[in-house]
């Protein structure tokens, strides 16, 4: 396979953190089989993303589309994410890397979340 998906999140020591991630992983995976999808942490979590692209470029990815899970242009899409994706490119100069914009940005998501947020409580407040 050619092109690789990298979800890129923040990252947890609590394993429940990373279920959402990974559903939406398994989402992209069942629309795009012709992709490999792979989830990739900042930290407390593996893999890292060096691992990940690692392991895309190690399996035939040529192009790899990095799309980072957060609500907003932060610190760590504004400057940890591109020195890592840098350092991707250095490692693996044959592969093709594009960095989309942070996720929450997109006005489909943004109307997504007004939509869930004025939706009548359906979860227990005992979070």
């Amino acid at each position: 396979m050619e092109q690789g998906i990298v979800l890129f999140a923040h990252g947890s020591r609590d394993p429940r953190w990373r279920e959402p991630l990974e559903a939406v992983a398994r989402a992209v995976q069942e629309r795009a089989p012709q992709a490999l999808v792979r989830c990739a942490y900042l930290e407390l979590a593996e893999p890292d993303f060096a691992t990940a692209a690692r392991e895309l470029a190690d399996s035939g990815v040529r192009r790899l589309r990095v799309v980072p899970m957060f609500l907003g242009m932060g610190k760590h899409a504004r400057e940890d994410l591109p020195r890592l994706v840098d350092a991707a490119r250095l490692s693996h100069p044959g592969l093709d890397i594009e960095v989309s914009g942070p996720v929450g940005e997109a006005p489909e998501v943004v109307n997504l979340l007004a939509e869930l947020a004025l939706r009548p409580l359906s979860i227990s407040n005992n979070l």
